[in-house]
């Protein structure tokens, strides 16, 4: 079980108190806390509903009052905690990205990689770099390889098309795309349908424009 122990102090302002922790300690919870966020973790609800009643205690006579609407004690499985959440796996609790963030994220990559504005594949490049390199060094401890393999190909289908797009002629698709070792046949279907951008950048374009490709062009892999 997880345990919010939400508290606000005057104001309105949230806070959170390093007495808490030292009573946590002392009871030999673990517990994780960060600015205003916190988790404490026991075995069951009646322990939670124990620790909770305890942290009311504390935080009454620190005059904090426990925030009833952002407080709980709940399953790990149902809370989220900086952005993670928590599965159940055969070995234990596994961390993943939460579906707010992973949104956020997924939403923020359609932008950078629009096939409209004209932007060179360096600029899109050099625009995803940071932002894929900053969200994965935070959510690095996410257990889930196989979301990461998902995104990596996602975000690359995307880069393929735009690549296309920029080629635009079938005849200048067909020669780029032999001087990058396609052969005849794959080079012919793809150039022979030049506007399906997005469905060309699948399939067979893959053993091109792979990921080794683009990791020569300095797109990071997640995965």
């Amino acid at each position: 079980m997880a345990i919010d122990p939400g508290t606000t102090a005057a104001g309105g302002v949230p806070a959170q108190s390093g007495t808490t922790g030292k009573v946590l300690e002392k009871h030999g919870h673990c517990f994780a806390r960060y600015a205003d966020d916190g988790k404490v973790y026991v075995r069951s609800r009646q322990a939670g509903e124990r620790v909770m009643a305890l942290l009311r205690k504390c935080y009454g006579k620190l005059r904090l009052k426990v925030n009833e609407t952002k407080s709980a004690v709940a399953s790990v499985a149902g809370r989220k905690f900086l952005g993670y959440s928590f599965w159940f796996g055969k070995d234990g609790v596994k961390r993943r990205v939460a579906d707010k963030p992973m949104a956020t994220f997924e939403q923020r990559i359609r932008q950078l990689t629009r096939r409209s504005g004209g932007r060179s594949m360096a600029e899109v490049i050099d625009k995803l770099k940071p932002y894929l390199l900053g969200w994965k060094a935070y959510f690095g401890l996410a257990q889930t390889p196989g979301v990461w393999r998902r995104l990596d190909e996602w975000l690359r289908h995307r880069l393929r098309a735009i690549q296309l797009k920029h080629w635009k002629r079938g005849s200048t698709i067909y020669r780029e795309l032999t001087n990058l070792g396609a052969t005849e046949p794959v080079a012919k279907r793809v150039a022979g349908n030049s506007r399906c951008w997005w469905r060309h950048s699948d399939g067979d374009i893959k053993r091109v424009l792979s990921i080794a490709y683009f990791d020569k062009l300095g797109v990071p892999r997640l995965s």
